[in-house]
Parts: structure tokens; sequence; C-alpha cells
């Protein structure tokens, strides 16, 4: 698996972080995601797929490589 993230798109709602607290943190500043880890372990695939589901703003995209 492999993240990425808008933060032009990004409207800081904070979804991200309160569902995959692991992958995903906020600036300060303004509130815009930031990606922790951009290939996180399986554990948390699950809930880095339902981040990107929940985000208003569609700014994260999950790619699911073979082999990951």
């Amino acid at each position: 698996m492999k993240v990425e993230v808008d933060q032009e798109g990004c409207v800081g709602s904070g979804q991200c972080v309160l569902t995959a607290p692991d992958v995903f943190d906020q600036r300060d500043e303004d509130a815009i995601v930031e990606l922790l880890d951009e290939t996180p372990p399986r554990e948390q695939w699950q809930a880095t797929r339902n981040a990107a589901a929940g985000c208003p703003a569609a700014a994260i995209t999950v790619r699911d490589d073979e082999g990951s």
C-alpha cells in the first residue's frame, strides 16, 4: 500500500487523523493534512482506507501495489 495526500485540496476537517492517527497528522498552523507514513504497515491498511473514504475533500489517495 502506498498513500498520497493532496495538501492543496485538504480542507482541514481532521477526519483522517481521527481515523488513522498513526498515518496522518495535521499542521498546527492551518490543520492541513500531513502524511506520517506513506507505506503504512498491514495492520494500518483498513484504517487508512477508511480515512481516504471519509475524507470530505477526497485529498487522500491509496494505491494497493502488488506485494504490499
